[in-house]
C-alpha cells in the first residue's frame, strides 16, 4: 500500500539522521517550511527517538520517501495538523535538490492519498504553497488538489513578501 514500482513511503529509522540533518538544514528550503534557524543533530536525534508516536497522539505523520531499486531516501512527505473529529489533514512534501522534477512528488501524494483514505480514514488533505513555487504548484494541481484561496502577503521573504495559494483535496474511495 505504501508504495509504486518506483517509490516506497516508509517510517523514519535512526540512520535516517545525517539525511534529515541535511534536509532540515537546506536553507532554500526554509521559506516553504517557515524555518528560520538550523536544526542541530541532537534535536533530530530525539525527533527519530519519538518519531514512532502513533499519529492520533502525535497529531503529525512524517514519512521517507525511499527509491525503491537502490533503498535510497530521497525525500519527506509529513501529513500534520491532523484533525480526526473533522478527518483532516495537512500535507509536505520535501525531496533533494537533485531527484525534483522527476515525478516524484505527484507519485508520493498518490501512494500517501491511498493510505489517507484506507488506512487512516480521512476525508481530506490540504496544503498551503508559495505562489512563486510553480513546482510545487504543478504538483498539486496534477494531483487534483483545488485552489480553495489566496492568503496575500502571508510569506516574508529576504525579497519582500509571497502570497500563498491554499489547496484542498475531498477524497473518494476508488
Amino acid at each position: 500500500m505504501l508504495h509504486t514500482d518506483r517509490i516506497s513511503l516508509r517510517a523514519p529509522e535512526p540512520s535516517d539522521l545525517d539525511f534529515l540533518y541535511t534536509l532540515e538544514n537546506d536553507t532554500t528550503l526554509w521559506p516553504v517550511s517557515l524555518s528560520v534557524a538550523p536544526y542541530s543533530r541532537e534535536a533530530l536525534k530525539l525527533y527519530l527517538e519519538n518519531a514512532a508516536l502513533d499519529i492520533f497522539a502525535a497529531r503529525q505523520l512524517r514519512l521517507m520517501i525511499c527509491l525503491r531499486q537502490e533503498n535510497t531516501v530521497i525525500g519527506t512527505v509529513d501529513l500534520f495538523d491532523f484533525e480526526p473529529l473533522h478527518q483532516r489533514a495537512g500535507v509536505g512534501i520535501a525531496l533533494v535538490s537533485g531527484q525534483r522534477g522527476q515525478g516524484y512528488g505527484k507519485e508520493t501524494l498518490q501512494v500517501l492519498e491511498n493510505y489517507a483514505i484506507h488506512i487512516l480514514q480521512l476525508h481530506q488533505l490540504y496544503c498551503s504553497v508559495a505562489q512563486e513555487n510553480t513546482t510545487s504548484l504543478k504538483i498539486f494541481r496534477q494531483a487534483g488538489f483545488q485552489e480553495v484561496g489566496l492568503r496575500k502577503d502571508w510569506l516574508r521573504t529576504s525579497t519582500g513578501w509571497q502570497h500563498v495559494v491554499e489547496f484542498q483535496k475531498v477524497l473518494t474511495v476508488s
